[in-house]
């Protein structure tokens, strides 16, 4: 039996499992199955996924940051985004990938208007830089936007943000503010700066449409949840653990 699955603080949110269900059903794999495993840290991966017999596993928050320590490699791309959240077990050792960031671009791409140059992504950690690593990629100038810029020079303030929104046309959620419980809340504190020219993307995809996309669907501004970009993200994942072993 093949083992995958994902890691990750609080779970009860994530679609990964029907989706591969879903995946190893279209494929016609029997021998296949992925699972949540909550953890409160990653101090002991190595062992956990050597003991689970894992294949292959996605990281979710808190960890994708974490977990870089316990790589015995990474990919260029997750070596240049500080980021992971694939991991692919082979003979006993732990690879490292980023496949949040080749999904965020395509998911995005076909949204981009000829003024969305420049991006306010809300929220500094693994996700985060995922999505900055697309967004340079794509030329589109960024700015990080944080409740403690103190602790991120990179970042500005949520009021600083404010005031570049009538600049920044793209808005891209990295938090978990709109998800488990703080479903109720929004990230975006101005909505009434938001305006039809404005494209909002939020990572998160349970629930949608988030408190925020709601302010951002008021103002007419073309919206996304991070549906699309799971399904990417997880195409590319199974893409990354199903190919062969590479010749010794």
């Amino acid at each position: 039996m093949k083992k995958y699955g994902l890691i990750g603080k609080s779970l009860s949110h994530s679609w990964s499992p029907q989706w591969f269900a879903q995946t190893f059903a279209r494929l016609g794999i029997r021998d296949a199955e992925y699972r949540l495993y909550e953890m409160e840290t990653v101090d002991n991966l190595p062992s956990w996924a050597a003991i689970n017999r894992m294949d292959g596993f996605n990281v979710t928050i808190p960890f994708k940051e974490a977990v870089i320590p316990y790589m015995d490699t990474l990919d260029a791309v997750a070596r240049s985004i500080g980021a992971v959240n694939c991991v692919e077990c082979r003979g006993g050792r732990l690879i490292g990938h980023n496949t949040d960031a080749p999904a965020f671009a395509h998911t995005l791409q076909p949204l981009l208007r000829p003024w969305h140059t420049r991006a306010l992504v809300l929220g500094t950690g693994g996700a985060s830089k995922a999505v900055a690593y697309a967004l340079q990629s794509m030329g589109i100038d960024l700015t990080f936007v944080s409740r403690t810029p103190g602790r991120h020079p990179a970042a500005v303030s949520y009021s600083e943000a404010a005031r570049l929104a009538a600049t920044h046309l793209l808005i891209v959620n990295a938090t978990p503010v709109g998800m488990s419980a703080l479903v109720d809340q929004s990230p975006w504190p101005c909505p009434q700066l938001l305006t039809p020219r404005h494209l909002c993307y939020d990572l998160i995809y349970n629930p949608s449409p988030t408190a925020f996309l709601l302010q951002a669907s008021r103002a007419g501004a073309t919206v996304c949840d991070g549906l699309p970009m799971l399904h990417a993200q997880a195409e590319l994942s199974w893409q990354c653990w199903s190919r062969p072993a590479a010749p010794a």
